[in-house]
């Protein structure tokens, strides 16, 4: 008999206006320095958009708007069981110099093509597509 977990993680695309063109925020993984959105597991006392934002703070110094749109979900098999993750948008309105992870991981601002190209989870491209026709 083989055990299987189920985990509920939440994560953010970040996002800003520059000169009329949407950019991406990503950040580096702690392990493999691959380029990820901030996400997490969802904490027992927030919601899933909130813990998300909280993640976001602490990955990569960043604090965002309240208005979201949720962007989709993802299932992730990994080793003893899925992970379901839900993705929101985030506009950010403050970058902080100083936050929790900064000497573990490095934070770059893309074009939205370049944050397609880069990120490393395969649905995420899709949602950024799906950001650009919502954000105005």
């Amino acid at each position: 008999m083989r055990l299987e977990f189920n985990f509920k993680q939440s994560g953010v695309v970040p996002y800003r206006k520059n000169n009329g063109k949407l950019e991406i925020l990503l950040i580096t993984s702690i392990k493999k320095k691959k380029w990820i959105i901030p996400k997490g597991y969802i904490e027992f006392n927030l919601t899933p958009f909130e813990s998300a934002k909280k993640e976001a703070f602490e990955e990569a110094g960043i604090i965002g708007s309240n208005e979201t749109f949720e962007l989709g979900t993802i299932e992730l098999k990994k080793g003893m069981g899925v992970t379901h993750m839900k993705i929101f948008s985030m506009e950010i309105i403050k970058i902080l110099e100083d936050y929790p992870d900064k000497e573990m991981r490095k934070r770059k601002w893309f074009s939205t093509e370049e944050a397609s190209a880069k990120v490393s989870i395969p649905e995420i491209p899709g949602m950024i597509a799906s950001l650009q026709t919502k954000v105005r």
